[in-house]
């Protein structure tokens, strides 16, 4: 070997030793931390950047409309700004851990998206008000993408399921909460109500603080692009990037129009949608940890596989039957999935890509930024579509059903092709 490559690799392998003695330390700091304190800590993310940035505005457009705050068409733009900044954050959100540290990213972001509640209890102008709403949506894509994976690499493979699980739990419990705590914010008035979502933002913030693990030390960067191409960019971990995007458009219709459908074309009124909505929260609530479980039983590739063939009859229920029996079951079984298949494609990444964590990053980074390219197309899609056929909601849920069950052909194909090697 001559002498500069000698060097090289003298200096990979100190580079490495140095790796491994740190990634020793944070096991170390960590031992004496349940895992489950760091899961809370995630749960205390997810419901902050996810679920209070994001699910909490929907029942504060009305108010925003009636006090004369915005125009209908501004309300729209305004929840159209929280989708970009989902779309940016996923995108910046692994160089940004990687500059400066997943856990100092995510405390970061959870203190940005308080004071991004506080800022919206001023409505300075329009402008104002869709930069801080942009800036609620980039908080939700840096957690979601960051926060399983500063969690799940410290805990054991037999727990990663419902780990996951109670991690995105807290964006169902942020569906809930745009259903109940909102409603109650606002008789105090809108400026009031941001108060309060800021208020509980800044209080899970500081709960969860100390919570985090220790920071996993970054590959080398060598190490990280070799990971990168030969675990993100293989054939399988893009498959199951698009079945993740596939399954973004699945949830459109429900997260959409479910409560318009009820109300509007069902005639049954806005309190009958509401309520619907309640037990689409109660789904997302639940969902997570029941398919973390099961994917802790039954392996997460048999887990995913069963979710899409019950998210596909769920979805479709709609447009076969609306009955009361029928609406209650798609809204809890659909409400379940939409937090719920976020452990379990976490989960089957870490499948693809068991021994390395900077492949796991990478490829989590793509599937998320491929969810939040299919959900604003699907809601922008749809929307048109719903316009052009003169308001034919079963239309949009026999569309959400087959992106599905799509999704569901593609899981299979890539299995056979797993097993054919």
């Amino acid at each position: 070997m001559n002498a500069p490559a000698a060097y090289v690799v003298g200096m990979l392998s100190t580079n490495a030793d140095h790796h491994r003695r740190h990634r020793h330390a944070a096991s170390h700091r960590d031992a004496g931390r349940p895992v489950w304190l760091s899961a809370i800590a995630g749960l205390c993310a997810s419901l902050v950047g996810l679920g209070l940035a994001r699910f909490a505005y929907a029942p504060l457009i009305p108010a925003l409309i009636a006090a004369k705050w915005f125009t209908p068409a501004e309300a729209v733009y305004l929840g159209a700004a929280n989708l970009a900044g989902y779309l940016a954050g996923a995108l910046i959100a692994r160089d940004l851990g990687t500059r400066i540290g997943s856990v100092r990213a995510l405390r970061g972001m959870m203190v940005l998206a308080a004071l991004c509640c506080f800022a919206c209890a001023v409505p300075i102008s329009f402008i104002w008000f869709f930069g801080f709403r942009f800036l609620a949506g980039v908080t939700g894509g840096v957690i979601m993408v960051l926060a399983a994976t500063a969690i799940l690499p410290h805990t054991a493979p037999s727990k990663r399921g419902l780990v996951g699980g109670v991690i995105f739990a807290g964006v169902g419990l942020g569906v809930a909460a745009s259903g109940t705590l909102v409603p109650l914010l606002l008789r105090q008035g809108l400026s009031e109500a941001w108060y309060g979502l800021g208020v509980l933002s800044a209080l899970l913030t500081l709960m969860s603080w100390k919570a985090w693990p220790a920071e996993t030390p970054v590959a080398h960067a060598a190490v990280e692009h070799h990971a990168t191409a030969h675990g993100a960019r293989s054939p399988l971990v893009l498959m199951l990037s698009l079945e993740y995007g596939l399954n973004a458009l699945a949830l459109v219709p429900h997260m959409v129009f479910l409560v318009d459908f009820v109300a509007r074309g069902l005639g049954q009124g806005i309190s009958a949608g509401s309520y619907y909505w309640v037990l689409y929260g109660l789904g997302a609530v639940i969902g997570p940890l029941l398919t973390g479980h099961l994917a802790d039983r039954a392996g997460f590739a048999t887990a995913l596989r069963a979710a899409f063939l019950v998210e596909g009859v769920a979805v479709a229920l709609p447009a076969v039957s609306t009955s009361a029996v029928a609406l209650i079951v798609s809204s809890l079984i659909v409400g379940g999935f939409t937090p719920g298949i976020v452990p379990l494609v976490i989960g089957r990444i870490h499948e693809l890509i068991p021994h390395s964590a900077a492949g796991q990053r990478t490829a989590w980074a793509q599937a998320t930024t491929t969810f939040a390219l299919f959900q604003a197309a699907g809601a922008y899609g749809m929307s048109f579509l719903f316009a052009q056929s003169g308001g034919d909601y079963a239309l949009l849920f026999v569309i959400g059903a087959a992106a599905v069950i799509v999704a569901l052909a593609l899981e299979f194909v890539s299995a056979l092709a797993k097993s054919g090697r």
